[in-house]
């Protein structure tokens, strides 16, 4: 699993993922369906960038804190990469040896809840003549209740592939996210700009966090909140910094004698030496 996942309640427990604000209540969801005995995988469906993967952390960081029911306590969230676990299976039978090998440790240990983004990948990928695809291999396993897994798709992919397949559609529980509201945004917004700021060497202002909000919501169409609001407020953190930017002549000035100095230790260290007679 560490070649092809990654540990978010690891990652929650070092302090690596951003806060989860506004989504209490799916999180909430998502936990009641975990703790079910049966049909206890949970799919996310919403547009892209309206935060279906920051659920999933949300609920890591939940778990961490101890925030959640007892049925889920010591639970890990790993997220799958599917692209990586297909990477390199050219030859019949790879992409089945990987897969088994996953659902093997996955069995052996129950504490793991898998997280697929793009879930309708799985329909198809490794598959080819002779071939059992991923999504075949994880359909026994998730009717005996042997894996737990959340799912994430948009709505048209989940129409064009999983609702298609309905030994595999039946196995997962549907919650909807739809985008945030722009108070909800503003309000993720403040809560997560104390990175961006230590990160540009900026501050960001009332005004600036309504305009990264109300802007995009309004010239920006094609895109949802929060994600096209949080790309606003780091693109502008990175202008601001790289417009202002400016270093004092004293280091310039020392930055070029450290140059010539490194110029002049390589050539004494290129000259002949001399034998002695």
């Amino acid at each position: 699993m560490d070649n092809f996942g990654r540990d978010l309640t690891a990652a929650a427990k070092e302090g690596r993922l951003d806060p989860v604000i506004g989504r209490e209540k799916e999180i909430e969801r998502v936990s009641q369906i975990l703790s079910r005995r049966k049909k206890n995988n949970p799919l996310l469906i919403g547009e892209p960038g309206v935060g279906k993967s920051a659920i999933a952390e949300g609920l890591a960081l939940r778990i961490h804190q101890k925030k959640v029911s007892r049925v889920l306590y010591n639970k890990r969230v790993i997220t799958l990469d599917l692209a990586s676990l297909v990477a390199g299976t050219k030859y019949r039978g790879q992409f089945e040896e990987r897969m088994k090998a996953i659902m093997t440790e996955l069995e052996k240990n129950r504490d793991v809840i898998l997280f697929i983004d793009e879930l309708h990948t799985i329909v198809g990928a490794g598959g080819s003549t002779g071939s059992l695809d991923a999504s075949n291999m994880f359909k026994p396993a998730l009717a005996r209740g042997e894996i737990q897994c959340i799912g994430a798709t948009t709505l048209d992919e989940y129409r064009q592939y999983i609702e298609k397949d309905g030994a595999l559609e039946r196995r997962f529980q549907k919650v909807m996210v739809e985008p945030t509201s722009v108070e909800e945004t503003i309000q993720i917004l403040n809560q997560i700009k104390g990175k961006y700021e230590d990160h540009h060497n900026v501050i960001y202002t009332d005004e600036a966090i309504m305009a990264c909000v109300n802007l995009t919501s309004r010239y920006i169409t094609d895109r949802f909140l929060p994600d096209k609001a949080i790309d606003a407020l780091d693109e502008a953190g990175s202008r601001v910094y790289i417009k202002n930017m400016k270093v004092p002549t004293a280091i310039i000035e020392f930055e070029k004698k450290i140059e010539e100095t490194k110029e002049l230790k390589q050539k004494s260290c290129k000259r002949p030496r001399l034998s002695g007679s």
